[in-house]
């Protein structure tokens, strides 16, 4: 890293208490949270949202797929 990104990375550290590791790996993770959940993420249009919603609302036919997906742990969820 650059002199300057060490020190901006440096006063941001220390604005929150924490040394340049604690930090960086803080802000690391809260990144790949974001683009996990960015992953989530879709933009549809009026039609395409009305439809979603419908078959959103509709109880859901439980499976073995579903089971499986249900039972699995978020990627964003940390120990």
């Amino acid at each position: 890293a650059l002199p300057e990104q060490r020190d901006l990375i440096d006063k941001a550290a220390t604005l929150l208490g924490r040394n340049r590791s604690e930090f960086m790996l803080e802000v690391s993770c809260d990144r790949a949270r974001e683009v996990l959940l960015d992953q989530v993420m879709f933009n549809l249009d009026e039609r395409q949202f009305e439809a979603f919603e419908r078959v959103l609302h509709e109880p859901p036919k439980l499976s073995d797929g579903l089971r499986k997906l249900l039972a699995v742990r978020p990627t964003w969820e940390v120990d």
